[in-house]
């Protein structure tokens, strides 16, 4: 199976899904309301709105956008937003979270906590679903906003995190390209070290649900063309379906360099925790936003 864009994806979830319910933390953002309105009305998602009730009330106001009154919840602090939305996906009255008008990491502070967060004793990481104008379907790009400089270990578990995303849009084997500058084996070049060994632990079926490639160049990953005339023989070449990054830097850039400078379409968000949260910029167009819900709410 491929989807070969995001309206494929659309059609597929309004098709075969029932709606989910989704709470906001600080959705006093037009921006995120505008996303949950188009949403609703597509019977995607129903959502539960945490944030200044009074600014929340004007911006749905303005978009015409009509909520009940037991679905907003008032809050004086991002702080109280974010544990309350913790609270409520602990307690099972929502499906999956949405990031609004509040800074990432005063979101994840609430998510992460040990005793009161929505961890599963594995690492979070950070997916872009991305539909990029030149490339034959969508692609994924990890970790981009999450981990740091992960270690050969946390790579491993960002590339599960991506694949088990890719399993449940209803993929069988997605192919994964192990970025790095070059394709050979360098020592001084970690990520390449790292993309050889994550290849054999995929060959040795300790990675699996998957076809690992790697160390490979963007070009080669993206590029069939390329392939040929490099003389590089491998199934994911030109085909690939995730690009797991060296470090959050070029998860970042790429990402951002794709939509800003590709004209490509993005949907964000993290994954590894007890349910997906639908996390993008603040900035971020209404468009990516709702993208993101559909993403999110696929994975279930």
């Amino acid at each position: 199976m491929v989807i070969k864009n995001f309206e494929e994806l659309i059609g597929k979830i309004k098709k075969n899904q029932k709606t989910k319910r989704v709470v906001v933390v600080c959705a006093d953002d037009r921006h995120t309301l505008e996303a949950l309105k188009k949403a609703e009305k597509d019977g995607i998602v129903q959502s539960i709105l945490i944030g200044n009730k009074n600014k929340i009330k004007k911006l749905l106001n303005e978009i015409s956008f009509e909520k009940k009154e037991e679905t907003i919840i008032d809050s004086e602090s991002d702080k109280y937003a974010a544990s309350k939305a913790v609270e409520i996906i602990r307690e099972q009255k929502a499906d999956f979270m949405m990031k609004g008008k509040i800074q990432t990491a005063d979101l994840l502070k609430a998510v992460v906590d040990k005793n009161k967060g929505l961890g599963k004793d594995r690492i979070m990481s950070h997916v872009s679903i991305l539909e990029i104008p030149t490339y034959h379907k969508i692609l994924a790009v990890s970790d981009g906003g999450m981990v740091i400089c992960p270690s050969l270990k946390e790579k491993k578990q960002i590339l599960k995190n991506a694949v088990e995303v890719f399993l449940s849009l209803g993929y069988e084997n997605p192919k994964v390209a192990v970025l790095a500058a070059v394709e050979k084996v360098n020592p001084k070049m970690k990520e390449t070290v790292d993309g050889e060994t994550l290849k054999n632990m995929n060959q040795n079926r300790e990675i699996v649900n998957c076809l690992i490639e790697g160390p490979i160049s963007y070009d080669l990953a993206m590029s069939m063309e390329s392939a040929i005339i490099k003389e590089y023989k491998s199934p994911v070449a030109g085909d690939a379906d995730i690009l797991l990054v060296p470090d959050i830097t070029t998860g970042n850039i790429l990402s951002k360099s794709l939509v800003y400078s590709g004209k490509s379409k993005m949907a964000g968000f993290i994954t590894g925790a007890r349910v997906p949260i639908a996390l993008t910029s603040r900035g971020a167009s209404s468009e990516e936003k709702y993208l993101s819900l559909v993403i999110c709410s696929a994975m279930f």
